[in-house]
């Protein structure tokens, strides 16, 4: 009998090996016959799954999407308020391995983005979930009392987001042994500040 293939499952080993590979090696390095190899498979085992390596690319930013947003809501379940801000932004802190090799494949994703309307609608898709996210964390924290700035919450989340999206770009280019301690460092004197009347 042929053996049954499981084609969502290899998609996501596809996927997952694409992320691997950018991350290790970079976007220019990560061939098709590369991320094939990766994942165990031929290059021609990738074609009917990802016709293209922008294909590829965008289905490797979603499952970096996905798997934040998993995170995020693990992080976030059963806090409120500015705790659970706090918790929300540290899932996208490159802090770690993975969210550094995350990192490593976002920032070659920006620069897509820039030639790629679906790309580019991909992201702001994905900062259009972080900001109503965001706002209801500040929601909550002004209803508690937490924030007593009287800054905008439009213009607190924007400050938020350049900061952690920009934190990316440093932990990748400019690592330190104490990358970590400063981001986190960083995120809590912000949140300090709004507390402030």
């Amino acid at each position: 009998m042929p053996k049954v293939v499981d084609h969502d499952r290899r998609r996501v080993e596809f996927i997952e090996a694409a992320w691997r590979t950018i991350a290790r090696t970079g976007w220019d390095s990560a061939t098709m016959a590369a991320i094939a190899a990766e994942a165990g498979f031929s290059n021609g085992a990738l074609k009917p799954y990802f016709a293209t390596k922008d294909d590829l690319f965008a289905a490797a930013f979603d499952h970096i999407y996905v798997q934040t947003g998993r995170r995020m809501a693990a992080a976030t379940s059963g806090k409120h308020g500015l705790t659970a801000l706090r918790a929300y932004c540290q899932e996208i802190l490159p802090l770690d391995g993975t969210t550094r090799d995350e990192a490593r494949i976002v920032i070659p994703f920006w620069h897509k983005a820039l030639t790629s309307p679906l790309l580019a609608a991909r992201h702001e898709h994905a900062m259009r979930e972080w900001r109503e996210q965001l706002q209801r964390y500040l929601i909550e924290a002004r209803e508690a009392g937490e924030v007593r700035t009287p800054i905008s919450d439009e213009h607190i989340i924007g400050h938020l987001l350049t900061a952690l999206l920009g934190a990316q770009v440093t932990a990748t280019l400019m690592p330190t042994s104490e990358t970590a301690q400063t981001l986190t460092a960083q995120l809590d004197s912000f949140l300090t500040l709004l507390k402030a009347p």
